[in-house]
């Protein structure tokens, strides 16, 4: 596969444009949480139940898209995971009763699992391996621009349109982008599937990866990492309410505020591990030290309990979603530097799995701790080690990150 610089951005831009629509998608029911409850009578139990049944269906879900990512290529896994979640959004403007939700909600779990490891691959395949970790930063970066979205315009469609017109508007979007896609990649051939009577090790199957230690130091990683992501993303709506009396529109500049933390993280990992791997410095130092700064950063994460001021709260919520999406990024590069790029997907894949395993746990148990009249509190002591356990795990099992192919510095 020969890709002009101009066709490889063009790509990327869609690629990015995909994990805005995926984090979109799946905030608008945390969004607009405080109207769908008094709508619909919801408990927040109930709540925790359904963020469990999306994590769940996608746990699930992660198992097979990988595999599915790796077989079919970027080429098509990448249509046929965003028109799937996005008629999956759309079936909620038809849910009503808590089963109906139950059903629609794991639905668009098991569909938006299909971008985590496409969207990885994706960029694995076009980028050279010494622009991966900018690739990464800027998906994550940008990526966070639909959760930035998300309190700006949901809650103003919600106020003119009604709450079941947003999951709408937001799912003709997705169909929009599967026939761009098509379009965009007309006539390119990927160099991204496993060749027909390849050796074993090289054919889309869990086996291989599931024996090799690099795959469980990413899983378990994840499991931590990942829990406090799935925290932050459905219950921080939830966590200003109650905190500041915010709802509707008036959540719209904190929570933007907090994810724009979250794009600056990931594009400062990103752009930075970048500039100093070309520089020549050690890839293992790199990646190590990008995650225990990043680490770091999600510490503080308690203090936002004990103070009064909205955006003193804000701007320590704002730093915790830095440091995910910072470590987030540079494990997606991990991945990359570590794996065959015929596995990617399926290693994405199964950390992807791990990873929502671990937010199936934290959003049940944050229902159930804020019906018992816990609060936060315990939730966010389990955030704000998270990731150096993850960290710690890691280095563990990965006591120098090697890559498996030689460091491209040739020009993009």
């Amino acid at each position: 596969m020969i890709l002009s610089p101009r066709r490889r951005w063009v790509l990327f831009a869609l690629a990015l444009s995909a994990t805005i629509l995926n984090l979109l998608d799946r905030q608008i029911i945390a969004v607009l949480k405080p109207t769908i409850a008094a709508d619909l009578g919801w408990s927040d139990n109930d709540y925790g139940t359904l963020a469990a049944w999306f994590q769940g269906s996608a746990a699930v879900a992660f198992l097979f898209t990988g595999w599915i990512a790796d077989r079919a290529g970027v080429k098509w896994a990448n249509p046929l995971g965003v028109l799937s979640w996005s008629l999956a959004a759309i079936g909620h403007a038809w849910a009503w009763t808590m089963g109906q939700f139950i059903f629609v909600r794991a639905a668009l779990g098991a569909t938006e699992a299909m971008g985590t490891p496409s969207g990885i691959k994706t960029i694995a395949t076009i980028f050279p391996s010494h622009l991966r970790s900018t690739g990464f930063g800027l998906s994550n970066a940008l990526g966070s621009l639909g959760a930035i979205l998300a309190p700006l315009a949901i809650p103003l469609l919600a106020s003119l349109y009604g709450w079941r017109a947003a999951f709408v508007i937001a799912g003709l979007f997705g169909v929009l982008w599967a026939v761009l896609w098509l379009v965009a990649t007309r006539g390119i051939r990927f160099d991204d599937r496993p060749l027909a009577g390849a050796a074993p090790g090289h054919a889309p199957e869990y086996g291989p990866i599931l024996r090799e230690r690099r795959t469980w130091a990413i899983a378990v990683a994840k499991i931590f990492s990942d829990a406090t992501w799935w925290l932050m993303l459905f219950w921080m709506p939830d966590f200003f309410n109650k905190q500041f009396g915010l709802e509707g529109t008036q959540l719209g500049r904190p929570l933007a505020l907090a994810y724009t933390g979250a794009a600056i993280g990931s594009l400062l990992a990103g752009t930075l591990a970048s500039r100093f791997l070309v520089k020549g410095q050690p890839l293992d130092r790199v990646r190590k030290v990008a995650m225990l700064l990043s680490a770091l950063c999600v510490v503080p994460v308690p203090l936002a309990l004990y103070t009064d001021n909205l955006w003193v709260a804000t701007l320590i919520m704002a730093l915790t979603l830095a440091g995910h999406q910072g470590f987030s990024s540079t494990l997606f590069g991990v991945i990359a530097d570590v794996t065959p790029a015929t596995r990617v997907g399926r290693v994405t894949s199964f950390g992807a799995f791990a990873g929502n395993m671990g937010g199936v746990a934290i959003t049940k148990l944050a229902g159930l701790a804020l019906t018992a009249g816990l609060g936060y509190l315990p939730l966010f002591l389990f955030a704000s080690v998270s990731y150096l356990v993850a960290l710690g795990w890691i280095h563990l099992l990965l006591p120098v990150i090697r890559s498996v192919e030689p460091l491209s510095i040739a020009a993009a």
